[in-house]
């Protein structure tokens, strides 16, 4: 089984540029991250000094956001943000750059809350082009957007596959096709989705798969989703990416539950 755990929910008693060596030191190869930094288009510094924490850990950047806003204040993307679009477009450079250092592949492009007063249907004409500008720019490193349903915000508008798959096929036909779905069987579980159905139907499509149980969105064991059987038959019908581990957790219990090999 390969897993990549998410450094940006896990490993948070460490500073951001020590997560990479200790996903390392835990036994794992691989790494992802939401968007680490502060802003859209970082210094020149704070770019060199993250990709330097990669590879001086000797592990693989497998996954990485798009800047998402003030994700701690509620914020859940730009694609759909009306008034910001130049910064998401600038955003891209440096999300392509980055990519093209490290080797990373997908990129998590969060479609943003409905705003208040702006036009839905705005937004949404807004992201397909968004989406199509953040697909063509990654497409030059051989790169592939994300999109994802997520709980929790109830002004996100995407919170299941067929929200999603909706949108996707609005960029496919727009001209885009390196955009796919990032299936989180923790944030669909929570929103009512049949993720054994989504399974059996969609599994060879999906682009990223994450994992968290529920209640809590703790480790695997630690809730009642069957995350076991779900990423058996991911793979069982074509699925051959990575598995994320996007739970939180302690770092001392934060892996007890993976079953170990021999050294």
């Amino acid at each position: 089984m390969t897993y990549t755990v998410n450094c940006s929910i896990l490993f948070t008693e460490l500073p951001l540029l020590e997560r990479a060596v200790a996903a390392k030191a835990a036994g794992f190869d691989s790494v992802e991250f939401w968007w680490p930094f502060a802003t859209a288009v970082p210094a020149d510094s704070e770019v060199e000094a993250f990709i330097a924490s990669i590879r001086d850990a000797g592990v693989r950047l497998d996954g990485l956001n798009f800047f998402a806003g003030d994700m701690a204040g509620g914020d859940r993307g730009l694609v759909s943000w009306v008034g910001r679009e130049s910064e998401f477009l600038a955003n891209i450079d440096v999300v392509t750059a980055i990519g093209e250092a490290t080797g990373c592949k997908g990129f998590n492009a969060l479609y943003g809350n409905r705003q208040s007063g702006v036009d839905g249907q705005a937004q949404d004409k807004l992201a397909i082009s968004n989406l199509v500008a953040a697909a063509k720019g990654v497409e030059r490193i051989g790169g592939t957007v994300l999109l994802e349903p997520i709980s929790g915000s109830a002004d996100y508008p995407l919170k299941t596959s067929a929200d999603a798959f909706f949108v996707l096929e609005k960029v496919h036909v727009a001209g885009a096709s390196n955009i796919k779905l990032l299936a989180d069987f923790y944030h669909l579980a929570v929103n009512g989705e049949d993720v054994a159905a989504l399974i059996e139907g969609h599994a060879h499509e999906f682009g990223h798969v994450q994992i968290a149980d529920d209640p809590g969105r703790g480790a695997p064991g630690t809730g009642t989703l069957p995350l076991g059987e779900w990423v058996t038959r991911t793979r069982e019908l074509g699925y051959s990416g990575g598995v994320a581990l996007e739970y939180k957790a302690a770092q001392a219990q934060a892996f007890t539950w993976l079953i170990r090999q021999p050294a």
